[in-house]
């Protein structure tokens, strides 16, 4: 059979209705399994997108937190404190690294800026040894920590850079290879050639940072100093919530159920307001013992600001004195919208107490307390028997780096990990530019930590 004839016995079999189906069939199965395929490819593409995510987000975090340790050790004045803080910049700096050598940029394009987080960690490793056998810095090592700082804080910088053109889609993952050529080499293109020796050694398991005002991480771990009081029944705690909203008439309290789970055990009422939106609510949490308001939030429409963080401030306050939280101090808040959540410790006789802390959200339009949390309170307040210092202020001042400018000084109690409070001075001081608060212990003369405060548009925070 020639092929004309060839051609014309398939016109005739495709022409017949059973084999023109299977040919349709055929073409749909082949569709779908593009289809499938193209989708798979797509699904495959995401997830590495995703890690490729996640290993650059992680890597600018840990190449900010080495910015914020190493300005820390150029504070401290104590070899032990310095230790710990080089200590831990030799961990974060690993870890960037290692995030860094996840991305899809060649090894070449990235050898400045890895070569700069290497030199950190090994310094960072070596002086951390130096100040674990009571050396100080010598002048020579802190110009260097200096000088590693600024590298380190123009890498950070660029690098939000790029998160913010990766977020808004201006750069792709794909095109990154191309486009990260002359980013990274702009990034680290003043780093110092200086090698430092490489040294074995091994992760570890460190403190994490402070990110939610002084010393709140204590929270979790503290005993229940503050819940005083006999047991109250529920009738008794609704009376208690009621006086919450006194000035609201249309306010209607309803028992929300009960928690019976230690350490703290609550009662719950839900609020609502006549005449008002029907998500217009708030849920009140009041201890079982004690009759301690222990949080609340409050779900009101918050229109435009018309009072400033400061009146925020003494409304907070009032607010704390007429339900039995006395002689609290506003420390620090932060601003978000048209709210402000600010908070307060215990202050005793001049001293202030950080871990009897409690925080309250007031809305900027009109005063009113939308949130409140009292867990440090609780958890901690008591009155101290403070001891008279053993150092006088002058002589903590002079345990300072003297590189510090110091602004202001004052007593405060802050927690430890263990448990236990430590009386200090509190310093505050200026360093390049940076704000710093500098605890020294008022009884041993030991520097027991530093923080950086951070003013960001929407409040004051420390690290």
């Amino acid at each position: 059979m020639g092929l004309r004839e060839k051609l014309l016995d398939f016109k005739q079999r495709l022409s017949d209705r059973k084999m023109y189906s299977v040919v349709i069939i055929a073409i749909a199965i082949v569709a779908i399994w593009g289809i499938y395929q193209y989708k798979r490819a797509a699904d495959l593409t995401q997830h590495i997108n995703n890690q490729y995510n996640r290993a650059f987000y992680d890597m600018v975090g840990y190449v900010n937190n080495v910015d914020v340790l190493l300005i820390k050790s150029l504070i401290s004045a104590s070899p032990a404190k310095t230790a710990s803080t080089l200590q831990e910049a030799w961990r974060q700096a690993n870890l960037a690294q290692e995030n860094l050598g996840q991305l899809p940029v060649s090894q070449q394009v990235l050898a400045n800026t890895s070569k700069f987080l290497t030199q950190v960690g090994d310094l960072s490793y070596s002086l951390n040894n130096q100040n674990m056998q009571g050396k100080a810095l010598t002048e020579e090592q802190y110009k260097t920590i200096e000088k590693l700082y600024g590298y380190a804080s123009t890498l950070g910088k660029s690098l939000n850079e790029l998160q913010t053109q990766i977020n808004s889609g201006r750069i792709k993952w794909g095109e990154l290879a191309q486009k990260g050529t002359p980013f990274f080499k702009k990034a680290s293109a003043q780093m110092p050639s200086k090698q430092f020796e490489n040294i074995d050694k091994t992760f570890q398991d460190y403190p994490t940072l402070i990110y939610d005002g002084p010393f709140s991480d204590h929270l979790a771990k503290a005993e229940l100093k503050g819940l005083t009081g006999d047991v109250i029944s529920v009738e008794e705690g609704k009376k208690r919530v009621m006086k919450l909203f006194n000035g609201n008439k249309s306010a209607v309290v309803e028992e929300n159920g009960k928690n019976d789970s230690p350490p703290i055990k609550t009662y719950s009422y839900k609020v609502t307001f006549e005449n008002a939106d029907k998500n217009q609510t708030a849920i009140v949490d009041i201890t079982q013992k004690g009759g301690h308001l222990y949080q609340m939030l409050y779900n009101k429409p918050v229109a435009n600001a018309k009072i400033d963080v400061d009146q925020a401030k003494a409304m907070g306050k009032k607010f704390l004195d007429e339900n039995g939280y006395k002689n609290m101090k506003d420390t620090y808040y932060l601003k978000e919208d048209s709210t402000a959540v600010i908070n307060y410790a215990y202050e005793q006789n001049g001293v202030v107490a950080y871990p009897d802390l409690i925080k309250v959200k007031i809305s900027l339009d009109d005063g009113e307390v939308l949130g409140f949390e009292s867990r440090g309170y609780i958890s901690s307040h008591s009155e101290r028997k403070i001891p008279k210092p053993k150092i006088s202020e002058k002589e903590a001042r002079k345990l300072i780096n003297p590189k510090v400018k110091i602004l202001s000084s004052g007593f405060a109690i802050i927690p430890t990990e263990y448990k236990t409070e430590i009386y200090t001075y509190e310093f505050k001081g200026k360093l390049n530019g940076r704000d710093f608060l500098i605890y020294i212990n008022a009884e041993t003369g030991r520097e027991e930590n530093v923080l950086m405060i951070l003013e960001t548009p929407g409040g004051i925070l420390t690290i």
